[in-house]
């Protein structure tokens, strides 16, 4: 079969690699729709050739787990891999999966998993939210739009921390109360800040809580380490700062996504996609990731025939 590996000097190819092997609990989804995350993208910049990228998929239970568990062949399902999913099929552990209804498409659904796993868990990570002042960076991207209709759902007042004032204005539509472009900008304090950015933006955020405060750090999209002066009582005298991973959950992958599918069933939440794209073209919108070009999660399709798609195996420097 056909799946996009690593190549030298950070480039993609479609490579043919061997069919996949299922363990007894697992299914075999013929993949429709894969959507990359942010994160992937560094790790690409660094992977050994022949590393075979993917978490998130959605597609089609082509053969059942050989244990009797998990969904029937036939039935659609979104999940959440550890890599290997950018492919035309890929062995499911069934605690990675959930069945997907009608009325949530594949490319809805491949947009759930990473980043809709760490917003909801993130949720439980702050504790209860109802009422209480919270502060989110990076902002604009899934993990914050999916963690504001989340929170604002549960009564949080929410100010949004992005640098662009039109990203802002889908948060604020989503239940976000208002937006600022920096930490330092925000008025007031807060009794929950959330920072995915690092850097300097985790110290200035810390400085926006009150006494009290939680910091739950969960990202560094600056790629710069944050600095903590522990001396600077601007702010957060006797905060809490956490560091947060979204795999480290108490509640099952399986479970997490079944919430996430409901939610998005009962269109209480709702995918942001930006970008559309046959699967074939997966190196330039890697690029176009990796350059800000991409608003919201970006999906590729798997077309029913590969023949056109088989024929694009020539390297793409996606930097």
């Amino acid at each position: 079969m056909k799946a996009w590996t690593s190549a030298d000097s950070g480039s993609l190819t479609l490579s043919d690699v061997p069919e996949p092997a299922p363990a007894p609990d697992d299914v075999l989804v013929a993949v429709e729709a894969f959507s990359p995350n942010r994160g992937e993208t560094f790790v690409l910049e660094q992977a050994a050739p022949g590393f075979r990228p993917g978490k998130d998929i959605a597609g089609t239970v082509v053969q059942t787990a050989a244990s009797g568990h998990g969904p029937h062949v036939g039935e659609r399902v979104v999940a959440h891999l550890d890599g290997g999913g950018w492919a035309e099929r890929a062995a499911v552990p069934v605690d990675r999966l959930a069945v997907l209804p009608e009325s949530v498409s594949t490319s809805d659904a491949a947009a759930l998993p990473l980043a809709g796993l760490t917003a909801l868990r993130l949720t439980r990570a702050t504790g209860p939210l109802a009422a209480r002042r919270v502060l989110l960076t990076g902002a604009s991207g899934g993990v914050g739009h999916y963690f504001v209709e989340l929170a604002a759902s549960q009564g949080a007042q929410i100010t949004v921390v992005t640098a662009n004032c039109e990203r802002s204005q889908r948060l604020l539509e989503l239940g976000a109360a208002e937006w600022v472009a920096a930490p330092s900008d925000a008025r007031g304090t807060f009794d929950v800040a959330l920072d995915s950015v690092g850097g300097a933006s985790t110290p200035a955020v810390l400085r926006t809580l009150t006494s009290h405060g939680v910091l739950v750090w969960f990202g560094q999209a600056s790629r710069e380490a944050p600095t903590m002066d522990f001396f600077d009582w601007t702010g957060g005298s006797s905060a809490t700062i956490r560091k947060f991973l979204y795999t480290d959950d108490e509640t099952s992958l399986a479970d997490d996504l079944a919430a996430l599918v409901r939610l998005t069933a009962d269109d209480r939440l709702h995918p942001e996609i930006g970008l559309v794209a046959d699967w074939a073209d997966t190196p330039r919108v890697i690029d176009s990731m990796v350059n800000r070009g991409v608003r919201g999660n970006a999906i590729l399709m798997l077309p029913p025939q590969h023949a056109d798609a088989a024929a694009a195996t020539s390297a793409y420097d996606f930097r």
